[in-house]
Parts: structure tokens; sequence; C-alpha cells
């Protein structure tokens, strides 16, 4: 099938609102939705693991998930965003026509997108939840293999910085033990205190090295550094982190990355 008509695209503006519905774990019907032994399938972050297409199986970039609620299937293929019209009735799990946008991203493998939106555009699935697993198979047998998302944890995960960006050198790592982060703001190593509670993280004052490298990551570094010796709100949704401090600094993180 030709691609134009097997993947419509989108542009990133015209898939905020879709992509920014609320989740939770009704069916567009009002009721829930589950298979296996009461296990749901509609509001939950599924992570995708690999597709089988045509008796090649592929792995999933980080990053790769679905979220099925409300009559809409939601997610990103790795590196691009996608939704589609979605119904479950028991065992059954009917997606339409992808809508995706279409940005090149380097260090992401295309090929594995296309793969996965041509299998999920415009299928009827069987579903099998088997734990925290998912199995997507259609008549013909191509598969969708995914697992549950949990939350990474905030301490001991090393959160990489993406706003401000700093060409991805930044890094924070929490130590709930010691009470202590640590990491790079971009050029220059960094460590203080920090102590977590009620959804906050107060941070001491910074002890950094003293390296001068160019002037966009010296940029980054300032606006870092306004995020300690005060305290932050911090919010952890799956693999993202988000720290707002007091003065109004705001950093996000990934995690793994």
């Amino acid at each position: 099938m030709d691609r134009q008509k097997q993947r419509m695209t989108l542009t990133a503006a015209a898939m905020l609102v879709p992509l920014l519905a609320a989740c939770g774990s009704e069916k567009a019907d009002g009721g829930s939705a589950s298979v296996g032994a009461g296990q749901p399938v509609t509001g939950t972050r599924w992570t995708v693991d690999s597709v089988t297409a045509d008796g090649t199986t592929h792995q999933a970039p980080t990053g790769a998930h679905v979220t099925i609620d409300r009559g809409r299937a939601e997610g990103s293929l790795g590196c691009n965003n996608f939704g589609a019209e979605a119904t479950v009735d028991g065992d059954r799990v009917r997606l339409g026509k992808t809508m995706a946008t279409e940005m090149a991203c380097e260090n992401k493998p295309m090929a594995f997108e296309e793969t996965l939106s041509r299998t999920l555009s415009d299928q009827e699935f069987e579903a099998r939840v088997d734990g925290d697993r998912l199995t997507l198979t259609t008549e013909k047998g191509d598969t969708v293999r995914l697992t549950k998302a949990v939350d990474a944890p905030l301490a001991g995960t090393k959160w990489t910085i993406t706003t401000p960006r700093a060409d991805d050198r930044a890094h924070l790592t929490f130590d709930e033990k010691k009470g202590t982060v640590a990491g790079s703001l971009g050029c220059n190593k960094v460590n203080a205190e920090a102590t977590v509670r009620d959804g906050h993280i107060t941070l001491g004052r910074p002890a950094t090295t003293r390296m001068m490298c160019e002037d966009s990551l010296m940029a980054d570094e300032k606006k870092l550094l306004r995020l300690f010796d005060g305290t932050a709100k911090y919010r952890v949704d799956h693999q993202t982190l988000t720290l707002t401090s007091e003065n109004g600094t705001s950093v996000r993180a990934v995690a793994g990355r």
C-alpha cells in the first residue's frame, strides 16, 4: 500500500490536542476494558518491546509506547507521536488509521517506526494480557509485544537533562541514602545536598569544577545552577523528570539516556 495512504501525517502542533487528552480507566462508552484474568488494557501506558511483521521481529527503540483510552490509541513510535481511533470489545482491539507526526530523528530506527505504524494502522487484534505483558496479534499473525510501563525511580536513575539542552551532556543522579545529588551541568561537574520530601526537593549550595567551555554550554550551566540553593517541586512521569524551582527555573530530564 502506498505510504501516503497508509500514514496520514500531521504536524506536531496538530497532534497536540489529542496527544494531551486526559488518561483514565474508561472506554469511550464509559465501561472498563479488560482481557485475560480481568487485566485492564485501557488506561495503561504500554511500552512497546517489539513488533513482528511478515515473519521478522524488530526490537523497539527506547520511548516507543501506546495508551488506549477513551476511544483513542496514542503514543510514540520511538521518535514520532501517533494517534488512532480505538475500540476494545472483550479480547478484540480495533485500531483505525494511524495519524503521526513526521519528524526526522537522529539515532532512531526510522524503519522500525514505519513497520510499527503499518502494523497498528487499520487493524483488528486479538489481545492477551499475562501479568504486566500485553500481546496484540493480527489475523495474519503479525504481533506487537508490550510491557506495562512503570515510573523510573527518582533516586539511582541517571537523569539526562533535555531542557535546558546542554547538548545532552548535562545529567543528575540523586542518592537517597546519602541525601545528595551529583552529575554534570554540561561542562562542569556538580554535587550538592538534596533532601526529598512530599513532592519537593531541597537542594543545597552547589559545589562545581571550574572549567570553561563553549558559550552555549556555559549559558545552559548558568540556567541549571539557578535550580540549586533552594526548593523545587518534582514530578516523575514514567521516564521523564520535571523540576520546577521557586524562582521559576524549569528543568526536564529523561531516564537512562
